[in-house]
């Protein structure tokens, strides 16, 4: 065999290995994940969109939370009342009221006491009658002046009261966080504008009360006085 025979066989038989030592590396490079720079914008593009899809949902949320923290505001209770107080003090002139001497509110009332003692003189009453009619309106006079004046120191013994509360409930609406709140609060403040005209209105009542019994016992004491006249004019004509 010559020497280029020899070679060529020896080549042959190297043949498979040389081959398998070039196709490995290919085989490798096969196994390897190829890198798709479109693939890459789009999976890049799906994450933002999902990011800003959950920015939005919390921004969302967030607004939500203002939200319903703006309507447990508005839904908020005024912390303060004043209505106790007022209260007491509307009870307070009406039991005033209540305590009228001689002659209560009572339209029954005045109307028997208006017959008995202000009402037409009985010519043929006595000395003595007529004394005891007169005793009896000056009794109540002084009375309606009395409860009069009892009232009147009532009203003005609750102006501190109601002073103060409204200083309270002006200061309470102006630091209101809620429409309810501010509701409440003027709601508060009528309240006390009412419990004051309430006062205003016992005040004038008891007032005029006083004034018409003194009227009533002047136009009586004259009634009274022409009937002394009209008696003694006719003891004096008789013989």
């Amino acid at each position: 065999m010559t020497l280029t025979r020899r070679r060529l066989a020896a080549a042959l038989i190297a043949a498979p290995t040389l081959t398998g030592l070039v196709l490995a590396p290919h085989a490798a490079q096969a196994q390897l994940t190829v890198f798709d720079p479109s693939n890459y914008v789009q999976s890049v593009l799906s994450a933002a969109r999902a990011l800003q899809a959950v920015n939005n949902q919390i921004t969302s949320l967030q607004n939500e939370a203002q939200m319903l923290i703006g309507q447990a505001k508005t839904l908020a209770s005024l912390p303060y009342s004043s209505l106790a107080v007022l209260q007491a003090q509307v009870d307070r002139t009406r039991e005033l009221l209540g305590q009228a001497q001689a002659l209560a509110y009572d339209v029954s009332q005045i109307q028997q006491a208006f017959r008995t003692n202000y009402g037409a003189v009985d010519l043929s009453a006595s000395d003595a009658a007529l004394t005891a009619r007169a005793d009896a309106r000056w009794t109540t006079a002084i009375a309606g002046f009395e409860d009069a004046l009892k009232v009147q120191a009532g009203v003005v013994g609750g102006l501190g009261a109601s002073r103060d509360q409204l200083t309270s409930l002006v200061g309470a609406s102006q630091s209101a966080v809620g429409g309810l709140q501010a509701a409440q609060a003027g709601n508060q403040l009528l309240a006390l504008q009412a419990q004051q005209l309430s006062d205003l209105i016992a005040l004038s009542a008891a007032q005029g009360r006083a004034q018409a019994l003194e009227a009533a016992d002047r136009a009586a004491a004259r009634a009274d006085a022409k009937a002394r006249f009209s008696k003694f004019m006719g003891r004096a004509s008789q013989p």
